[in-house]
């Protein structure tokens, strides 16, 4: 998915070299394996180019290039990513039969090299196959890690970092300074989820730094996710030693801190949600407990605690971006939410959870940042177990499928104003995010939708609350407000956002 950067890098007699070698090895792998069958209906694909097929069309930002070709090619397209046979689907009628009416057809993953090196052979939740390690994995997240009065638990950490956030920017309004909310936002959310998981904030630490590389390693491009049988390209290129030198690094952090709580034994007590474990507390009770029917080895532990702390922390950070860059935006939302945030908290000196319950205006807002800036836009990666007749086409095994969820949650048919920002839309409306209804999928659905929806949302309404409760936001005076995107693992903001902050008096 991120072939130009990499181009880009390139040496243009380089890849023109690679360009004609990979033509001639295609063609020879062609003619070995034979003609397709024709007779098969398969879903309207673009007009591809020789080898690359249509990764040319992917552009910078992949999510908006395939909404527009599924415009044009309908909402159910095969395109062609080298070898790779990719499913773009772009319809929420075509998202339900995937993620209810086949379910177990769509629900594995492909194989990708990033994951495969730093998630120990995709021991985690996010990329691990489809089968039986999975299905007890996801059950220790679902009941151990992200239960509802897990979450609950964790609240004093919510406290206490929102704390620190609403003091360094009280700091920012004695000056009359700006702040940087994207970093602020970014800071908090890796917090979290670092105590949360590990026990230790994260902020300007090594591991902050480290995940921060991993996740943009994540997105280099690989020559054996898109060509098999060039897999050993990767090793020429330096992909592979580089994300086995990452690897190193963010093994022995974790290797280390897993060591530490083995040494102060606190997994030994009894599993009190009043004693303030943390995950690796957790997953260290259920190795020794062996209350699962695998080993819980340490390679497994840390593949789990990569997923949760990339999982609650990107995402969280580019949603309560994206909500306060299009309350700058719309005025009138600013000032309607303020005036219910402050209503319900009244005076009292501390935003509390039973508060942001009472606070559906709120929730209006994040749902509707969450429909229109989905972070992942593209959902994880499915892969089809075996072939399968969608909407009336043939879809093959081995396929990739993509859900465009910015697709189908802007699209016209399904939604009024679509490319609006208009949160009165979920006003007295049953409509939610948790997978059941399939115009409205930011984090997915069916099996492999994401466990960890109450945790982000847990996160992201106290930090939102707090921000509207103690102060008033502007821009800086002659800046412009820049909505321009950058695709990654999450899609945010190309430009930071800066504010200036005005305390707020109760």
């Amino acid at each position: 998915m991120a072939i130009l950067p990499y181009l880009q890098r390139m040496e243009l007699n380089t890849f023109l070299f690679l360009l004609v070698f990979l033509s001639f090895v295609f063609l020879l792998h062609k003619l070995r394996r034979g003609g397709g069958n024709g007779r098969l209906n398969s879903p309207p694909s673009p007009p591809k180019l020789p080898i690359i097929g249509n990764l040319h069309q992917l552009g910078k930002l992949p999510h908006r290039s395939l909404d527009a070709l599924s415009k044009k090619y309908g909402p159910l397209m095969l395109l062609h990513f080298g070898q790779n046979k990719t499913l773009v689907v772009s319809s929420a009628e075509a998202a339900r039969e995937i993620m209810k009416g086949h379910d177990i057809v769509f629900s594995n993953r492909p194989k990708m090299t990033a994951a495969n090196i730093f998630l120990h052979g995709c021991a985690d939740i996010a990329f691990s196959p489809y089968g039986e390690y999975w299905r007890q994995v996801r059950k220790i997240c679902v009941l151990e890690l992200l239960s509802l009065r897990r979450v609950q638990s964790f609240q004093f950490i919510r406290d206490e970092e929102v704390a620190d956030l609403v003091d360094k920017i009280r700091d920012a309004c004695v000056t009359g300074d700006s702040v940087n909310i994207s970093d602020m936002l970014a800071s908090i959310s890796i917090n979290i989820i670092s105590r949360c998981a590990l026990g230790q904030k994260s902020e300007g630490g090594k591991f902050g730094k480290l995940s921060r590389r991993m996740m943009e390693q994540f997105m280099g491009f690989s020559f054996g996710d898109t060509f098999p049988f060039l897999k050993w390209m990767d090793y020429l290129t330096g992909l592979v030693f580089e994300l086995k030198s990452t690897l190193r690094e963010v093994d022995a952090f974790l290797d280390q801190v897993i060591e530490e709580h083995r040494n102060l034994g606190n997994h030994e007590e009894e599993d009190d949600l009043s004693a303030k474990k943390d995950f690796v507390n957790i997953l260290l009770q259920l190795e020794k407990n062996g209350t699962f029917d695998f080993q819980l080895s340490q390679e497994k532990i840390k593949a789990i605690l990569l997923d949760m702390f990339v999982g609650g922390s990107d995402t969280t950070s580019t949603a309560t971006e994206w909500l306060m860059a299009e309350l700058m935006k719309n005025g009138n939302v600013m000032s309607k939410v303020q005036e219910e945030v402050r209503r319900v908290v009244g005076k009292k000196l501390k935003v509390e959870a039973d508060d942001i319950e009472q606070m559906n205006y709120l929730k209006c807002i994040i749902k509707e940042t969450l429909r229109l800036h989905p972070p992942a836009p593209l959902l994880v990666p499915r892969e089809t177990s075996t072939s399968v007749e969608l909407g009336g086409y043939y879809i093959p095994p081995k396929a990739t499928v993509l859900v465009n969820a910015l697709a189908i949650q802007t699209d016209p048919e399904v939604w009024d104003k679509p490319q609006e920002f208009w949160p009165e839309r979920f006003e007295n409306n049953p409509l939610d995010f948790k997978g059941q209804d399939f115009q409205f999928i930011p984090f997915g659905g069916g099996r492999r939708g994401c466990p960890g929806i109450t945790f982000g949302m847990a996160s992201a309404e106290v930090v939102i609350a707090n921000l509207f409760y103690w102060f008033n936001w502007k821009l800086p005076d002659g800046e412009d407000l820049d909505m321009s995107e950058v695709y990654g693992l999450s899609v945010h903001k190309k430009i930071p956002l800066r504010l200036v902050p005005a305390l707020y008096s109760p």
